[in-house]
């Protein structure tokens, strides 16, 4: 009898995975980041899609970005960029986090040495658009100060046809 009631139980629906990658700002004013937590909880929160995210772990949106994923259970894959990147990542407070964000990611993919830290980040850049199924900026809309910036990965993401969705505040501009 139990048996029975088995066979005919219909199917329980499997969710594909979508990858969603991060590119954004080291620095976020303080008056945007109440904005962007709120829509990354959001994201995070739809129970309609298994997620899997991709990061960098550098300071400011990749980590917060990270930080977030994890607190929904979703499983974060490390993008690191090759290059001595640990060493530039900014202060001992964004090392610590970047340890403690990369010791809780499911998965790591480092990338092969670049001959200029520029030519890293946009590699890697271009690594999370290529495996992702949508991109979440974190960007003020302005062009890149340096290759490899988050104007230069959403440029790239556009023209690949991979959608993405910047998050930010209208009239807030970075330092």
């Amino acid at each position: 009898m139990f048996t029975e009631y088995l066979a005919e139980a219909a199917p329980v629906p499997r969710l594909a995975v979508t990858r969603v990658g991060v590119t954004g700002h080291r620095a976020i004013p303080p008056s945007v980041l109440p904005f962007v937590r709120s829509a990354l909880r959001r994201q995070f929160s739809r129970s309609d899609v298994a997620w899997e995210a991709l990061s960098c772990l550098a300071a400011g949106a990749d980590q917060l970005f990270a930080d977030i994923a994890l607190a929904h259970g979703v499983p974060v894959t490390a993008v690191i960029p090759g290059m001595d990147y640990e060493a530039h990542l900014g202060d001992e407070e964004a090392r610590t986090a970047y340890r403690r964000l990369l010791r809780s990611c499911q998965a790591r993919v480092d990338l092969p040495a670049q001959p200029t830290h520029e030519q890293a980040y946009f590699a890697a850049g271009c690594w999370v658009v290529d495996h992702s199924d949508h991109l979440i900026a974190v960007w003020d809309g302005r062009p890149a100060r340096g290759l490899g910036g988050t104007g230069d990965v959403v440029a790239y993401a556009r023209r690949k046809g991979v959608p993405v969705t910047v998050l930010w505040q209208a009239g807030v501009q970075r330092d």
